[in-house]
């Protein structure tokens, strides 16, 4: 059976629905009570009384020529039939019996006329008979059309504007005429049947269940276009589906068991997939294109089916398409649909990339303090007092790693902001405070720094070798940073350099034995580049050098110590020592300027906490290029450590600046005649680097 389907205008579709089911229950009250009418029965006695006085007549007839040939006709409620008369008796069987046979082969003989007037007036009746049916039909359905046409015709003016609604009503009304009888009342089944056996008695549908309305997308709640977002990515909840009932052992189903899915549901606005999820089912995703390509949809079992016992008796009427459909996934799915699949980038033309922060302006911050107050209301969590929120924001800046933007990872934020609620519902305040959104970081932290803790176990304890005081030539403190899952720290790595006479140039060791990545050999190779123009103009480089990362057994990669490495080589060609008390990040390039790097602040709180532990004296700090500067955004307890001047955060644009930092000794600049002042860095780099020259000459 064809499925019809209606669009309505908001709200219309829910009030159809009443309307035809108050159609039903008005309809067949009416219709009892025209049928059950005196008027209505007389009119049908009338009739009756007519067929009856016709077959009276034929009857009387009939008798009348049977007689002639010795036969009287009688009518019984199996039939008419026929009884011999003797002498003017009508015998019965027994007694025709006795007769002698030659009378009985005379009546015989007689019997075949009768049973052939018989015959034909049979038929006269029943002609009679149906044309009094027939009148008694007509009647039923003019009275009908007349109490049919009240109700219907009300309907119409409603919806006139719809003409498939017109024709749904002209097709009930039609099967409301055809099929009266069955609306109007009949005596229950008898109450002493068993019940099992009024189960198993089949009775005759009913027509007006097929008047019924399925109320299949309901939107009269909604404000705006539908917009649906589902985590269940199965086939028939996103298309739809057609429900069974088991009865007596036998799957039954009708048309008010066809169940909308999602995209039926978002019809006219907007629905949103992440794409991963859509993508492990084939089936849903090549569904899924074909529907937006011909811009319709219907409902097919058959693709779910799993039982063979369900026969699919419905075919709904496809309904046309008109959505919006958002996929969210990361940028490798983006491409490798955009490579593999051709029906993608005709279906999905609007790319949009969502930047993982924003800029740190009034807006955007009034912003963020309606998202978190939006949390909280949703979560039934305790509201964030005004210097909460500072410090909401402060974290924000933390997360994007710049003081000038916002992180947009509303799910990292809302993680804390739910801690903290919870915190300050243990502790019964009816306000989050700055303390509880200090106390939430804290603990997200102390849950994962398990190996952190294990790295400052071993420097405590001197498993690693970390010196945080006094001078040392070709030995510095690089700052690196560990990711482990969502938790990334710095701590500080012991980076040495020895040099000597040679032409093997500088060795990166860790490069050597594989441990290397292609970024951080980059920046030791870079190193050569800076040394050799600054001091290989006049004289040849014989140059001999390997660079260590120590106790470093994992693999290193990245520039961020090319500059920390170039201070230790300096420091080594130059014999002047370096400050242990300071830690050093940042890249170089050949020119000798500083770099930014990443993850500043967790490298300079890695370091902190190293030389807390081992007691601040005013002389430790870290060393950073001056474009980390906008990075910055330390936790509290650097922050007053830098304040009260026990702790220093030094930030350089170039290689001279930073050593003079380390070594308190100026770089030293070439005069006019090309010579670096006396006593300088560079002087003393330079003359060990003549020295080289003149032996590997020598050599």
């Amino acid at each position: 059976m064809n499925q019809l389907h209606f669009h309505f205008l908001l709200g219309q579709g829910s009030e159809f629905k009443e309307t035809m089911e108050s159609f039903i229950k008005d309809v067949k009250a009416d219709i009892n009570k025209t049928f059950n009418n005196e008027d209505f029965e007389k009119e049908k006695a009338l009739i009756k009384q007519e067929y009856e006085q016709k077959r009276s007549i034929l009857l009387e007839k009939l008798n009348k020529e049977s007689m002639k040939h010795g036969f009287e006709v009688k009518t019984a409620q199996n039939g008419i039939y026929m009884m011999p008369i003797y002498e003017g008796k009508t015998l019965e069987e027994e007694e025709f019996n006795k007769l002698d046979d030659s009378i009985k082969q005379e009546f015989e003989a007689k019997s075949n006329i009768v049973q052939e007037q018989i015959m034909t007036t049979i038929s006269e009746i029943k002609l009679i008979e149906k044309e009094s049916e027939k009148k008694i039909q007509e009647w039923q359905s003019n009275i009908s059309l007349l109490t049919v046409n009240v109700h219907i015709n009300y309907i119409k003016s409603k919806y006139k504007r719809n003409k498939k609604i017109s024709q749904f009503l002209d097709n009930i009304k039609k099967d409301i005429i055809k099929n009266v009888s069955q609306f109007l009342d009949t005596p229950q089944a008898s109450s002493n049947q068993p019940q099992l056996m009024q189960g198993m008695h089949k009775e005759p549908p009913k027509p007006w269940l097929n008047y019924r309305v399925n109320l299949f997308v309901d939107n009269s709640k909604l404000e705006g276009a539908p917009v649906i977002m589902d985590s269940t990515y199965t086939y028939q909840n996103i298309f739809g589906k057609l429900e069974y009932e088991n009865f007596m052992g036998t799957l039954k189903t009708d048309f008010t068991m066809l169940k909308a899915g999602l995209m039926q549901k978002a019809n006219g606005g907007y629905i949103v997939f992440q794409a991963e999820d859509l993508l492990t089912n084939p089936l849903c995703y090549e569904t899924l294109k074909r529907v937006l390509r011909i811009k319709e949809i219907s409902i097919d079992n058959s693709l779910e089916q799993r039982n063979a016992m369900v026969m699919v008796s419905l075919k709904p009427e496809p309904i046309p398409l008109d959505l919006k459909v958002i996929l969210i996934g990361n940028s490798n799915i983006y491409h490798t649909l955009l490579s593999m699949d051709p029906d993608f980038r005709k279906l999905f033309k609007i790319k949009v990339e969502f930047a993982d922060d924003a800029p740190r302006t009034e807006e955007n911050i009034l912003k963020l303090a309606r998202f978190i107050h939006a949390f909280c209301e949703k979560e039934d969590l305790p509201h964030l007092d005004k210097n909460a929120i500072a410090r909401m924001i402060e974290y924000a800046s933390r997360l994007a790693n710049d003081k000038s933007k916002l992180s947009t990872r509303f799910n990292d934020l809302s993680q804390v902001v739910a801690e903290a609620g919870t915190w300050a519902k243990l502790s019964h305040s009816k306000i989050v405070t700055e303390d509880f959104i200090n106390k939430a970081v804290d603990e997200k932290i102390q849950r994962v720094k398990k190996y952190d803790e294990k790295y400052s176990e071993m420097i405590k304890d001197n498993t690693l070798l970390i010196s945080t005081s006094g001078l040392e030539v070709g030995q510095i403190n690089g700052l690196t940073i560990m990711s482990i899952g969502d938790y990334s720290f710095g701590k500080p790595a012991k980076i040495t350099v020895n040099t000597f006479t040679g032409k093997s140039g500088i060795i990166n060791i860790e490069r050597e034995v594989e441990l290397s990545g292609s970024s951080h050999s980059k920046g030791v190779l870079i190193l050569s580049g800076y040394i050799g123009e600054l001091f290989a103009q006049d004289i040849p480089l014989s140059l001999s050098a390997s660079i260590c990362f120590e106790q470093l057994y994992n693999g290193v990669d990245g520039d961020s110590a090319s500059s920390t490495e170039l201070y230790a080589l300096l420091s080594s060609l130059s014999d002047i020592p370096i400050n242990q008390a300071i830690a050093v990040t940042g890249s170089v390039n050949q020119k000798g300027e500083i770099q930014p790097i990443g993850g500043v602040n967790e490298k300079i709180e890695g370091f902190f906490h190293v030389c807390k532990m081992r007691g601040l004296d005013g002389s430790h700090g870290v060393m950073i290029p001056i474009q980390n500067v906008k990075n910055l955004n330390l936790s509290n307890e650097v922050v007053d450590a830098v304040k009260s001047g026990m702790f220093h955060v030094y930030a350089v644009s170039t290689i001279e600046e930073g050593i003079e930092v380390l070594t308190g000794v100026p770089a030293g600049k070439r005069d006019k005649l090309g010579n670096f002042p006396a006593g300088t860095v560079n002087y003393l780099v330079y003359e060990k680097l003549k020295k080289y020259a003149n032996v590997s000459k020598k050599s």
